[in-house]
């Protein structure tokens, strides 16, 4: 029995579909606030949604502070409870931009399951592009242009890919559900990328610098089309206020300058070299580390 419930049925041609998952790649909320922004952008509407069903762990074992990350969230009032919050996995949509956003917070079981509820919308409304938006800490400055990873499904998207600056992607280790997502979209045929964007580690709070950049490789795949007015207004006006506070603690402005220098240093011998951007992103978290470069 599927856990998908389609709430509307709204006429779209072949649209594009952008997904964004809380968990483990949404540092900054990069993943979810570029989902919560495109929606107001494009002014979409819900769609429908994945039942939580059993898809999260509620119970898990281990001191309370591990075991809160799992449990839904309860707020009580005069000894009632008033609200019980599980993990919401909601599609909207936005028939003027033909697309299709997806937030939702990445399962801990079934899997399988939970991708065919994904893959049931993209075949109901025949989707012609996926694309996943995400980051992951890395030591690279905010004053620099993010380093952009990506792994795609097919040729055709990874030279698209190498167009808009997205290093591929070279890793071997735990999987997220997102590379389980985007195997299967291979082996269905559909056309998706991941753009995943390096974050500064200092940095808390919804990135709006990062999710500025995110939206600009999103237009330039194809993905999206939308008016950046708005978003870079919220992008300078949080640049000037995490300035602000980096200039009240000396320290780490000394550390962010050496970061400065090393990162534009990487860039600079490999544009010497004539080596690739994409390699030269790829490298440059590594050779961050063989400067003996740390953050507090």
């Amino acid at each position: 029995m599927t856990q998908t419930t389609i709430r509307d049925r709204p006429n779209l041609q072949r649209p594009n579909m952008v997904l964004g998952f809380s968990g483990w790649m949404d540092g900054s909320e990069v993943s979810t606030g570029t989902i919560e922004l495109l929606a107001e952008e494009v002014g979409a509407h819900e769609l429908g949604e994945i039942s939580p069903g059993d898809f999260y762990i509620y119970n898990f074992p281990g001191s309370m502070e591990i075991s809160a990350l799992f449990r839904p969230h309860a707020k009580i009032e005069d000894g009632r409870i008033t609200s019980l919050e599980e993990p919401e996995n909601t599609f909207f949509y936005s028939e003027s931009h033909n697309l299709i956003l997806f937030k939702g917070k990445e399962p801990n079981l079934r899997w399988q399951e939970y991708a065919e509820c994904i893959y049931e919308v993209v075949e109901e409304f025949d989707v012609s592009f996926m694309s996943f938006v995400g980051s992951v800490a890395t030591i690279v400055p905010h004053t620099r242009e993010p380093i952009f990873y990506s792994s795609t499904s097919d040729e055709a998207m990874r030279d698209l890919a190498d167009r808009n600056g997205l290093g591929a992607t070279n890793y071997e280790g735990p999987a997220s559900f997102v590379s389980y997502l985007a195997k299967h979209a291979q082996d269905r045929g559909i056309p998706m990328a991941t753009i995943v964007a390096g974050i500064p580690p200092y940095v808390h709070g919804r990135n709006m610098i990062t999710i500025e950049a995110v939206l600009k490789k999103l237009v330039g795949m194809g993905a999206v089309n939308i008016n950046f007015d708005t978003v870079s207004r919220l992008s300078a006006e949080f640049r000037e206020g995490l300035d602000k506070l980096v200039r009240s603690k000396p320290e780490l402005e000394g550390q962010i300058r050496e970061l400065e220098q090393a990162y534009d240093e990487q860039l600079g011998a490999d544009a010497e070299d004539n080596e690739e951007d994409a390699d030269s992103q790829e490298d440059l978290g590594e050779w961050f580390n063989r400067q003996g470069i740390e953050l507090e």
